[in-house]
């Protein structure tokens, strides 16, 4: 089985994060998004991966490199204008073969792998696999609706009247017969070819196509606050043991509670650190309160400052600021405390900039 990772959005609802990087290598708990799923498959036995690039395709190869870091090897695809994930398979076809795949959009992240759905796929191999979840309001997604063995009988992309809570989440299983499903359509009104056609496609053709329920933790982290939210679930998932803060310098007066993960040169001085909490490679943290909840990218420096709940971007600088919460803080961005004071500020900044708060 390959894979085919979908990186080639531009993620509009990131910015402005994202007017310099692409929305896959936003980090959560200073891991980006796009390693993230490249792990899943990798934990599945896959070895070659087809990634899909738009835009950002130098930043993402710098990033992820030929894949051996992973035990992958990874396969670059230009996609020179946004137009469909059943444009991204044809792409691909190439790539794929006549192989069944797994194609993963690469802003989701499922926390608890997905393994299970591809042993599900490989046991009973349909001609494709949807994975889905249950949703409060399902005419914000596409929906399956399926039958009480899992088939799926309709697709239908944020329906107004719902025939199921079952959302179709961002990993999909193939075999070969997507490839003629995919020639067949039409693009979409909005131009696109749509991947939930091309699957409507199978079931039309009496092609088996089946439902799996995804019950982990499911995250697209196109927005903000879920962002937020993902950081915090995978943040609370770490050990944060003394080998996880080999390398690093904590002096005698600072305070570690919970679990506290710190990268190689991050020196800890007069501080206090609440885990869940990640602090990356060389940097340092004077005089201040951080975590729970918080992720801090490498080289990144914070004086007498408190934040919480929060993703610090790589080389970011927050000085004299506290009571920082729910923030995502761009690299390289410096933030400080103006003359005046007040509290209970929040931010959400880009790259290269500077702000005074009132904190």
């Amino acid at each position: 089985m390959k894979a085919l990772v979908l990186s080639g959005g531009e993620g509009t609802r990131l910015r402005p994060f994202t007017y310099s990087m692409a929305k896959q290598l936003v980090p959560v708990a200073n891991k980006p998004v796009l390693v993230h799923c490249l792990e899943n498959l990798r934990d599945i036995g896959i070895e070659d991966v087809g990634v899909i690039v738009g835009g950002h395709a130098a930043q993402i190869e710098a990033t992820v490199g030929d894949g051996s870091r992973l035990g992958l090897r990874l396969t670059y695809i230009r996609q020179e204008a946004p137009l469909g994930l059943a444009h991204c398979v044809a792409l691909a076809a190439d790539f794929l073969g006549d192989d069944d795949f797994v194609m993963y959009l690469g802003d989701n992240v499922l926390a608890d792998g997905i393994a299970e759905a591809a042993e599900a796929f490989h046991e009973r191999r349909p001609d494709a696999q949807v994975l889905v979840t249950k949703v409060a309001d399902p005419r914000q997604y596409g929906v399956a609706e399926v039958d009480a063995d899992s088939k799926v009988l309709a697709l239908v992309e944020k329906p107004s009247a719902p025939r199921s809570d079952l959302a179709v989440i961002g990993v999909y299983f193939f075999t070969a017969a997507v490839h003629e499903a995919v020639r067949a359509i039409e693009p979409s009104a909005r131009g696109e070819l749509e991947i939930t056609d091309a699957i409507q496609h199978l079931v039309d053709a009496g092609r088996t196509v089946t439902a799996r329920e995804y019950e982990g933790y499911w995250k697209d982290t196109g927005k903000i606050d879920d962002l937020l939210e993902c950081n915090r679930e995978i943040l609370a998932r770490i050990a944060g043991t003394a080998a996880d803060r080999e390398g690093a310098e904590v002096d005698a007066e600072s305070i570690l509670q919970g679990p506290v993960v710190l990268g190689p040169g991050a020196r800890v001085v007069r501080s206090k650190l609440t885990g869940p909490l990640v602090i990356g490679a060389g940097s340092v943290i004077t005089g201040s309160s951080v975590g729970p909840y918080t992720a801090v990218g490498r080289d990144c420096v914070l004086e007498d400052s408190g934040v919480e709940d929060s993703i610090i971007l790589e080389g970011a600088a927050i000085k004299n600021v506290r009571d920082l919460q729910s923030c995502v803080i761009g690299r390289w961005a410096q933030v400080q405390k103006p003359v005046t004071a007040a509290s209970g500020s929040r931010l959400i900044i880009g790259d290269h900039t500077r702000a005074e708060v009132m904190a």
